[in-house]
């Protein structure tokens, strides 16, 4: 892939293409302390197909089969490769491990269709070159055709057992690190691989039918639904084009693939046609993708797990991450969770992370990993960090960005602060009056938008929203006589009223998008983190609840918080019908934040 849209489709904040592009990057004071070799590995795709697999193994001078270290095996975002992997093999490299890149199937070089970092063939695929790391023979070669294979790898320290509790051959100890792309197939590789020892998967998904069609109410376990949601036109397009000009850049290594649906499995193309056209994503596609997803296989992960989430991510946002934290929490897993700033939809702080020159002493979240890895690989006695930290933007810092950093012993620090809706625009505080009133608005026929949001798939935030008026109803809180911190998962209850029943097909279901904006003193409103909750609304004659993307946000004394619902959204496509909507103000139509003292 090529160009600023379509590296910001590749990124983000872990370990993929371009996300730092605009970056200074620190000159190498030094050349590096470690030898590359490029190899090539055999595996199995999707259907049995036979896929080449491309990786440089870094491997830090000094080692020996009498002097070994432990390993990282990391892969590149969407759209990325093995290239983009250096600057983290050179932070790692320098810690002394042995670290191998790779290309994922569908990208950079490696052969194969895309498949969604599914634990068969991705996990699979991976598991291979923990082969390689662990000391196998024949595991590894020289050239793509597989003839010349590669000197076996005798310097990466063994492990007696696995997680499981028994005894594998060539047993690396090797932990996973990446993120986006690069995050996910960690925890496949995990899931199919009891060798891998710990995992930092960063800015990632829990359930891919949730990221590309989300569906904010009627949620069963963690964000998964069985009502699908408005599919991200943005985004999904953008990331249909990426993984097709991956396959287009190395045609050579598998011509085959970009037959029919190109670098996609079939029924890909189709589904995406049909979201466009209907706005509702096929069910078997919608079904396809949750079980290739970790919502599907959380109890097969059994290894410390460090979750990385953006907190600028229209992409994935911060529910995906939170619903993977519960579940390995509740299988009694080592769990921790970092909020970073940045994410798909904006660069992370220098302080922060920086993809193109991590470092683990003058980068949070940087040492956050590292730290993590040399706990459980190298046995040190240093802390692993706090059980949940989350970045402040609104504290000052300068170099490395930890006091920007809260944390605490649960992800849950919000305590819960009830808004109602107030008349016809009014949001009463807690414990204020509420007045009667009534909201009107129509949603657009065909899914049009109804208003110029910040294009998802740029990476632009805090663009100022412009609603065509009687599209959407809007609710303002009064001005704030102090600050208040929300850190967590607003939720809106409401009952609406519209011409549309229950047991309808969800083609013809409403369908709405919830924001919640700061306006400042000047009446300026942005929509914090740029995050919008779409609603497909099975039964709009109950009351629903929408859980929205959760953020950490201070909204200023003079501010007031604003909700609004409109019929439309520029990155989604909505509903199929126009449909007139009305909201009754009253005690049980509410807006609830988690609230932290500042």
């Amino acid at each position: 892939m090529r160009g600023r849209v379509l590296k910001r489709v590749a990124v983000v904040a872990g370990l993929s293409a371009g996300l730092l592009g605009g970056l200074a990057v620190p000159a190498a004071a030094a050349p590096p302390a470690y030898s590359t070799t490029t190899l090539h590995f055999a595996v199995t795709g999707q259907d049995g197909q036979p896929c080449d697999v491309v990786a440089d193994a870094y491997v830090p001078n000094g080692l020996s089969a009498s002097n070994t270290a432990p390993a990282i095996l990391t892969t590149n975002g969407f759209g990325g490769s093995k290239d983009d992997l250096k600057p983290v093999a050179d932070m790692f490299t320098q810690r002394g491990y042995v670290v191998l890149a790779y290309s994922g199937l569908g990208f950079g070089g490696s052969g194969c269709r895309i498949s969604f970092d599914t634990p068969n063939p991705d996990g699979r695929a991976a598991s291979r070159l923990v082969d390689y790391l662990g000391g196998a023979a024949g595991a590894a070669y020289l050239d793509a055709a597989h003839t010349r294979p590669a000197p076996v790898l005798n310097v990466v320290t063994k492990d007696s057992s696995a997680h499981d509790g028994r005894p594998h051959a060539h047993d690396p100890r090797v932990g996973m690190v990446g993120g986006s792309y690069g995050g996910q197939i960690q925890f496949a590789a995990a899931a199919t691989d009891p060798r891998i020892d710990a995992i930092a998967p960063m800015v990632t998904w829990n359930d891919l039918s949730y990221s590309l069609s989300p569906n904010n109410t009627g949620q069963t376990t963690g964000v998964s639904t069985h009502n699908p949601g408005a599919p991200k036109i943005n985004w999904d397009s953008s990331l249909a084009l990426a993984g097709i000009m991956s396959g287009v850049t190395n045609a050579d290594v598998d011509p085959m693939r970009l037959t029919g649906c190109p670098n996609y499995p079939p029924q890909i193309c189709t589904a995406l046609a049909q979201a466009v056209t209907t706005g509702v994503m096929d069910e078997s596609v919608r079904a396809r993708l949750r079980a290739g997803s970790v919502a599907s296989y959380l109890n097969r992960i059994r290894i410390p797990t460090l979750l990385i989430q953006g907190q600028t991510d229209t992409l994935f946002n911060i529910n995906e991450a939170l619903a993977t934290y519960r579940g390995l929490q509740a299988n009694g897993i080592d769990t921790k969770m970092i909020w970073m700033s940045g994410g798909h939809s904006a660069l992370p702080e220098p302080g922060d992370y920086v993809e193109k020159a991590p470092n683990a002493t003058t980068q949070y979240t940087a040492g956050r990993i590292a730290g993590w890895m040399d706990h459980y690989l190298l046995g040190s006695s240093a802390s692993t960090g706090p059980q949940f930290s989350y970045y402040r933007s609104w504290v000052g810092y300068s170099g490395n960005a930890a006091p920007a950093y809260a944390s605490a012993d649960t992800v849950d620090v919000g305590t819960p602060s009830t808004y109602r809706l107030s008349g016809n625009d009014g949001l009463a505080a807690p414990g204020g009056p509420v007045q009667a009133g009534l909201a009107r608005f129509t949603t657009p026929p065909f899914g049009l938008p109804t208003n110029h949001d910040a294009p998802d798939a740029l990476g632009l935030i805090n663009v100022p929203e412009n609603d065509i008026p009687g599209t959407f109803a809007q609710w303002s809180s009064p001005a704030l006589t102090s600050s208040l911190d929300v850190v967590g998962s607003p939720k809106v209850t409401l009952r609406v009223r519209t011409t549309v029943g229950a047991n309808v097909p969800a083609v013809q279901q409403l369908v709405l998008f919830y924001r919640v904006e700061d306006v400042d003193a000047s009446g300026h409103a942005t929509t914090v983190g740029n995050l919008v909750a779409p609603a497909r609304i099975a039964d709009p004659t109950k009351p629903f609840t929408v859980t929205m993307p959760a953020f950490a946000h201070r909204f200023d004394p003079g501010h007031r918080l604003r909700l609004v619902i409109s019929g439309g959204s520029t990155n989604y496509r909505g509903g199929q019908s126009a449909l007139p909507v009305a909201i009754s103000a009253g005690a049980g139509q509410t807006v609830t934040l988690p609230v932290v003292a500042g």
